[in-house]
């Protein structure tokens, strides 16, 4: 009985979150970017009820379909290829439904082509040192070490296939990951880590104070109040 009962409460207090959702009054964040948050976030806890709506929003708020569609491709490399794939079927069926209501969604560009010949290896230890806020690439440490695979697919695949993609910027990718993130809580180093990448690829702290506003709006006030917690320790 104690089971569902705990069950009960759990459903409950999830609903009313999202069903307690406010339009919020930004003064700093655009719609897109407020989109950006929503759909990042909402596509990590794999809500699709709610992220149809977010969806809609976004495209509506001026969203291109490639841009939602970076945003949930960019999504596997920090919340997994079941989420970000459950959100590319959710987009699908929703860009479907509005086709056939006569909505002529922009499709927007498409990414330019990379480089013959780039050094991925070298392309990605730049990116990764740009967004920590250093000039050179710093010699390796720490898990780098431990695990030169794992350092080896950051920087060749998340930090150059991925970030090297020209549909979104490194600001708004950084803004996509901030806010998936603080979704999937219990991630407070890299969370940190990319609150700064965040301010270093533009966003300012006040900017930031808005998106965690929005982190409360549709996850709650436990997981604004880490981000606020470490934007104070930057």
């Amino acid at each position: 009985m104690k089971k569902y009962l705990l069950a009960f409460v759990c459903t409950f207090c999830t609903f009313f979150s999202f069903a307690s959702a406010k339009e919020l009054d930004l003064k700093l964040l655009s719609k897109k970017e407020k989109s950006i948050i929503e759909i990042s976030a909402i596509t990590t806890i794999g809500d699709t009820k709610k992220l149809t709506k977010l969806l809609n929003e976004g495209l509506d708020n001026g969203l291109t379909i490639n841009e939602i569609n970076e945003v949930l491709v960019q999504l596997y490399a920090y919340a997994g290829f079941p989420r970000s794939l459950g959100g590319i079927f959710t987009f699908m069926k929703v860009v479907e439904d509005r086709k056939a209501k006569g909505i002529v969604d922009e499709k927007g560009k498409e990414a330019s082509p990379i480089e013959e010949g780039l050094n991925r290896d070298t392309y990605g230890a730049k990116v990764r040192a740009s967004l920590a806020g250093q000039d050179k690439i710093p010699e390796p440490s720490g898990y780098q070490l431990f695990s030169p695979t794992i350092d080896k697919f950051l920087k060749e695949h998340l930090f150059a296939d991925i970030f090297a993609r020209d549909i979104l910027t490194h600001k708004q990718r950084e803004l996509s990951t901030i806010s998936i993130l603080a979704a999937l809580g219990s991630v407070e180093g890299p969370l940190k880590f990319h609150l700064q990448a965040s301010m270093n690829t533009g966003w300012t702290k006040d900017e930031l104070k808005e998106f965690s506003l929005v982190i409360e709006n549709i996850l709650g006030e436990e997981k604004a109040r880490i981000v606020q917690v470490l934007l104070k320790k930057i």
